[in-house]
């Protein structure tokens, strides 16, 4: 009885010893936004099922972009699995710097990734990155000012009613500001929000030749319409305001409305957080009776950097963050309204998601958004809120500085704009576009 007791305890050490050397500790980069954080808060689920540790890099979005794109061109190594979106992965994929994932388990079910995320996140139909969340961009409002300015909102509104609202509904004297639009540079935080939003102004970077086409009259109706709209009813400093500020001051009270990212319905609708939650109503984002309305489309998305050592455990933690057990589990602790949106059909056809205040405009806005077709001209390249080019990032960042000073009172609109023309043709001459 002693040796079997010896024996099976010898076995079972054994056991937890090659538990224990197959365990691995994985390096994540990711962005500082509530989502990828209640991600971080939820890990032990993930190290109590598998065994493997995560240590998380946390950026802000811009420093993000920078060290991750830095890290995989270089082969740098420093991450086992990357945050990155639509405009990386395509482009990353066909360099051959991600991991496919084309061969995730059934279980996981690859096939319920809603179409425009999949597609978004492929190159030559591999998938490269598996949709965290997806998102589109539409408009938040406070029902409560809306119905005090005497005003209704449409469900598919203008330009010229946003603008006539958000006056209406500014309030200095209680730091109530009509509008709180994103301003900061960097081509993913103010620079997304004015390249969708001149669409809908008819505008667009490039004309089928690949010259800048800020020296148009669309772009200057853009950033005119925006500056003035701003100035009237924006909060002060929005010339550096991202996502992340606007959300405070719409969680705070400060905003009428707030144009931005399908995803931050849950976190302006969350009574914990939000001074505003029981006073928040959505739009489609504005249009200009042009055939294009102003919204994105966008997923944060999970990858794996080609050369890892740690390959099938990155794809363990993928397959968990990004799955139907993951959505359940936010579910089980934090409630539906709380799950990360966007990525998978099935979410969408699930009754108790269905019941969240904002999840059918998050599904309208998401499969209204077409990259394929996003300027009223035609135009040479894919992509909403980015050209899916590789320079695209480096110049746009660069036209995002600009029009960010202009937004400060530094330089006029018409020196960011003819300034921006210049850089950008020089960029694509020397790329070998022009």
């Amino acid at each position: 009885m002693n040796l079997k007791k010896t024996l099976m305890a010898a076995g079972i050490a054994s056991l937890v010893a090659a538990s224990s050397a197959s365990a691995e500790n994985l390096v994540i980069a990711t962005v500082n936004n509530g989502d990828m954080i209640r991600m971080q808060g939820l890990t032990q689920h993930f190290t109590a099922k598998t065994g493997h540790s995560v240590e998380w890099v946390t950026l802000e979005e811009n420093v993000l972009r920078q060290r991750v794109t830095t890290d995989i061109s270089t082969k740098g190594g420093a991450f086992d699995i990357m945050t990155i979106g639509m405009y990386e992965t395509p482009i990353w994929g066909k360099n051959g710097w991600l991991v496919s994932l084309d061969d995730l388990s059934d279980e996981y079910n690859a096939g319920d990734i809603l179409p425009a995320m999949s597609g978004g996140l492929s190159y030559d139909g591999t998938l490269y990155a598996a949709p965290f969340y997806g998102e589109s961009s539409m408009i938040m409002y406070r029902t409560d000012l809306m119905e005090a300015a005497g005003l209704e909102m449409p469900e598919a509104p203008s330009w010229s009613f946003v603008a006539k609202a958000a006056r209406a509904m500014t309030d200095r004297d209680n730091e109530i500001n009509g509008i709180c639009l994103r301003g900061k540079a960097g081509w993913g935080e103010g620079g997304a929000f004015i390249t969708a939003m001149s669409n809908s102004f008819g505008a667009r970077w490039f004309d089928e030749e690949w010259n800048a086409q800020f020296d148009s009259r669309e772009w200057s109706d853009t950033l005119n319409f925006f500056v003035n709209m701003m100035g009237d009813a924006g909060p002060p400093g929005y010339a550096t305001n991202g996502f992340n500020e606007n959300l405070s001051l719409f969680q705070q009270g400060k905003c009428g409305m707030w144009i931005d990212a399908t995803v931050a319905a849950s976190f302006v609708t969350n009574p914990n957080d939000s001074t505003v939650a029981d006073k928040v109503g959505f739009a489609l984002a504005p249009d200009n009776g042009m055939g294009v309305r102003s919204n994105w489309l966008w997923a944060w998305a999970l990858a794996i950097p080609a050369g890892t050592q740690k390959e099938a455990e990155a794809k363990q933690f993928i397959e968990w963050a990004t799955s139907n057990e993951y959505i359940e589990l936010v579910a089980s602790k934090e409630g539906w309204a709380n799950v990360p949106p966007g990525a998978r059909t099935s979410l969408y056809k699930n009754p108790n998601y269905m019941d969240v205040p904002f999840a059918k405009m998050t599904l309208d806005s998401i499969l209204s958004a077409d990259p394929n077709n996003s300027t009223v001209d035609p135009s040479p390249y894919v992509g909403i809120q980015f050209a899916a080019i590789p320079e695209f990032a480096g110049i746009a960042t660069e036209v995002s500085q600009e029009f960010s000073a202009a937004y400060a009172g530094q330089q006029t609109v018409a020196q960011a704009l003819e300034k921006a023309q210049a850089l950008t043709n020089d960029a694509m001459e020397a790329a070998g576009y022009r």
